[in-house]
């Protein structure tokens, strides 16, 4: 797995994990940001606030921005942000940066009280964005959620993103972040196989194991994901189903570490399911594979359902031949009285942006961030990275790569039906290397559903009842 995708994935956790810790004053926020003791000496820059210029900005006075240079790449603020910001504002020099050294870069400035007005936290050197919160350096976002929306008549900007998105960078009632890129989850297949196959993609189980049966009947492996090093894609299927079927309750139980939270009904339906696709329709080789192996057998049309995020296509991209066509499906429904219809899936936004509270210009940071939640800014940067954004709809319509535009199609689809999953992978590490652990158990050795959720009931518990582990709670 290559550093920048690794960096990326973990980046979307750790985005999701910071944006919905309900304590963000606990202890180990402190131990980031330090307290600032420089005082609010900074001369701001401040404007008349009008219809034309709701965030009240200067109109002369400079922005200077930072941005993370690692996967998404930084043309999306030098060719399409920028200009698109001074095409508005022609006489507010936008002063750049890129760096990979965010905290390093970064974090002096903010302790020193002379941050830049809008910054990309991102990348291995991420800041603890939940101590820069508690340590005041991060502008309230208020105004610009409330701010109309640059080119979206009649909407706020917090009216014209996809659901959750405010929330995910919201502190004690207050949103301090913009998580900007959006992951979808789903089941990803070759359309181009399924067409010439005459397969329809499933909505309910009964047609996702009938379906299975006619592909391995085609001497293809119907279903696959890699033990060695990507378990927790299959830990993610298996948890999504048990939303569908019970709500995303079930998972932020989970996450609260309540008592019989893995014994739940749901819980268990959903890896009784899953456990009967590993038993039937998985290669039990794949358990020591890595996931660049299994993918590598997904485009030569030897593995057909794949389960993963909208980053697989572009991840993927060498190695794609021309008869492959990346198309993703939300994972099938799997009872008759599931909660959340066979259209909801699991997304989740990450890449945090946001306006610094003590620099010369925040009211210019929360301009350009309000240039950036535009609908033509949001679709420049699906063109130029391959990934979605958290502006609802901004790719509708558009040719883009054949695999984003499928997962763009399903998350149209879902509506108000799309929940941002769960978080315990990010704060409790045991709870995760357990999770994964279990999964692989109940796919490659045996499909003992009911031995993974007690294996994962009594891994919770120690993680509950272990005072050394800081604790979270979600709402």
């Amino acid at each position: 797995m290559s550093e920048i995708t690794t960096s990326r994935r973990t980046l979307l956790r750790r985005a999701a994990a910071v944006g919905l810790v309900a304590a963000p004053g606990v202890s180990f926020l402190s131990a980031c940001a330090g307290s600032d003791d420089s005082g609010d000496s900074t001369k701001q820059a401040t404007g008349t606030k009008s219809a034309d210029n709701p965030l009240g900005i200067d109109p002369k006075a400079g922005v200077e921005i930072v941005i993370f240079d690692g996967g998404l790449g930084t043309k999306y603020a030098t060719d399409v942000d920028t200009p698109l910001f001074n095409k508005k504002w022609p006489d507010a020099k936008i002063t750049y940066s890129a760096t990979q050294q965010v905290a390093t870069t970064i974090k002096p400035r903010l302790n020193a009280g002379s941050a830049p007005d809008m910054i990309n936290n991102s990348g291995s050197d991420i800041m603890d964005f939940g101590a820069i919160v508690k340590a005041g350096q991060a502008a309230d976002l208020t105004d610009l959620f409330a701010a109309p929306s640059l080119d979206i008549a009649g909407k706020t900007v917090a009216e014209t993103l996809v659901p959750g998105a405010v929330q995910q960078g919201t502190y004690d009632g207050k949103p301090f972040a913009v998580n900007y890129s959006f992951t979808v989850f789903g089941l990803w297949y070759n359309k181009k196989l399924f067409d010439k196959n005459s397969w329809t993609v499933p909505t309910t189980w009964a047609e996702f194991t009938a379906l299975l049966e006619k592909i391995k009947a085609a001497g293809i492996t119907p279903f696959g994901y890699a033990g060695a090093n990507a378990s927790y894609y299959m830990v993610r299927a298996l948890l999504t189903s048990a939303a569908k079927i019970g709500t995303e309750q079930v998972l932020k139980d989970i996450d609260n570490l309540k008592p019989g939270a893995w014994k739940a009904d749901a819980i268990l339906q959903a890896a009784k399911a899953w456990g009967e696709v590993g038993n039937k329709y998985i290669d039990k080789s794949f358990l020591g594979l890595k996931h660049t192996e299994v993918q590598l057998q997904q485009d030569q049309d030897k593995v057909a359902f794949y389960p993963c995020g909208s980053w697989l296509e572009n991840e993927q991209a060498a190695s794609t031949p021309a008869g492959f066509e990346y198309a993703m499906a939300a994972f099938p429904s799997v009872t008759t009285s599931d909660k959340l219809p066979a259209t909801a899936i699991n997304a989740a936004a990450g890449e945090i942006y946001f306006a610094a509270a003590k620099s010369k210009n925040p009211q210019g940071g929360k301009e350009y961030l309000r240039t950036m939640l535009s609908k033509e800014a949001a679709l420049e940067f699906t063109k130029l990275t391959k990934s979605l954004t958290v502006v609802a709809g901004a790719a509708d319509g558009v040719t883009i790569s054949p695999g984003l535009t499928s997962a763009n199609d399903a998350l149209s689809k879902a509506g108000q039906d799309v929940f941002m999953g769960y978080l315990f992978d990010t704060w409790y590490k045991k709870l995760d290397d357990a999770s994964r652990e279990a999964v692989n158990q109940l796919m490659f050795k045996g499909g003992d559903a009911q031995k993974f959720c007690d294996t994962m009931e009594a891994a919770s518990q120690a993680v509950a009842k272990d005072s050394s582990i800081t604790k979270f709670t979600r709402s």
